[in-house]
């Protein structure tokens, strides 16, 4: 049996609560925050607007005809019920595959992030797309998916002076995290590379690629396929 999760209750706005499992990175607090998001949208009270996940905290908004008193009695007693731990988060079956073109003009950072380890830039990109990593949440922009599982040994600091530019698709460590920007957009975290995949597109249902707990691995690739498989996305938007 799942072991209940606590969770502490705070106002966020006038119209949502947060409810907090925590206030670190943590695989099992990130599962416990995906499996109350979950029981929410299958439960769909009539007053529920919108559930927001991160790390260790949900974010709940409510419709603003209802008393706030009235839904955080009805998230206290489903926290109380075990409704964090009742309907586990269910990923896709298998692993996403990335292709990445790690270096270069798309990884601008790979070969001085490499040296700061003491490492070849190839001995980095074998540890970084080694990893076995999960989508911890999406945030930051739409579509973008912060990755759990990134090696603590591979962790960098972000840039002291964020690019005004960050083409899309650029895969990235920023801290203890791994993660990928699915729009061009400013940005301070450490480019080791790129994927031609299109992560974002509001034409598609669902507009993200990547969802919450989806398990992922970074393939890495020459320039030749990634020209393939970036006119490959092209086509088909």
């Amino acid at each position: 049996m799942t072991s209940r999760a606590a969770c502490d209750l705070e106002a966020l706005a006038d119209d949502a609560w947060l409810l907090r499992f925590g206030d670190r990175i943590d695989p099992e607090l990130n599962a416990a925050v995906h499996a109350m998001a979950a029981r929410l949208r299958a439960l769909d009270p009539p007053w529920l607007r919108d559930v927001v996940p991160a790390f260790a905290s949900l974010a709940v908004f409510f419709d603003e005809a209802e008393d706030p008193a009235q839904v955080h009695a009805a998230l206290q007693a489903l926290v109380e019920d075990g409704g964090a731990s009742a309907l586990p988060l269910r990923p896709r079956d298998g692993v996403i595959e990335i292709p990445v073109l790690y270096g270069g003009e798309h990884g601008p950072d790979l070969e001085s992030s490499a040296a700061e380890f003491g490492l070849s830039p190839r001995e980095l990109v074998e540890r970084h797309s080694a990893g076995d990593y999960t989508v911890a949440m999406i945030g930051f922009a739409p579509g973008f998916p912060y990755l759990s599982g990134l090696d603590p040994a591979l962790a960098l600091p972000r840039l002291a002076t964020p690019r005004a530019r960050v083409a899309s698709g650029s895969v990235a460590i920023g801290g203890a995290q791994t993660g990928i920007y699915p729009r061009e957009s400013p940005g301070g975290w450490r480019l080791l590379g790129r994927t031609p995949w299109t992560l974002f597109d509001p034409r598609r249902e669902p507009p993200t690629r990547l969802q919450p707990g989806d398990r992922v691995r970074f393939r890495a690739i020459d320039a030749e396929e990634f020209a393939r498989l970036a006119s490959r996305q092209d086509a088909s938007s």
